[in-house]
């Protein structure tokens, strides 16, 4: 069974840059047709996926963040990473990790949801 488990600060300052770690057990994040997501829920607000990272190490991000967001992998520590940078307290949020599943039908790949770390609260203070 795939768990993660996210690390990181729960209080940011304005303009400095978040950064959050997964970790992953029970399973690999080279292993084909997973991905790795980021997913962010400010309070009152519904869930913002914000990017993910392949099993392959192909990124893709949400365009409303591209500009400010970077995930990286460490494959020797089973783990990926989210960068936010220039955080505002507009960037307050629970934040997630969560492990993608892809889903061949015919010429496409669909991916779904599988597993979801436990959120990390985080703070932004001005």
């Amino acid at each position: 069974q795939v768990q993660l488990q996210e690390s990181g600060p729960g209080l940011v300052k304005s303009s400095q840059t978040l950064s959050l770690t997964c970790t992953i057990s029970g399973g690999s994040i080279t292993t084909s047709y997973y991905a790795w997501s980021w997913i962010r829920q400010p309070p009152g607000k519904g869930l913002e996926w914000m990017g993910v990272i392949g099993y392959d190490g192909s990124t893709y991000y949400s365009p409303s963040l591209k500009s400010r967001t970077s995930i990286s992998r460490n494959t020797s520590k089973n783990q990926f990473s989210l960068q936010l940078r220039s955080v505002t307290p507009e960037d307050a949020a629970e934040y997630y990790c969560a492990r993608e599943v892809g889903h061949t039908q015919g010429r496409s790949t669909i991916y779904t949801m599988a597993s979801w770390g436990k959120e990390t609260q985080v703070a932004v203070s001005s």
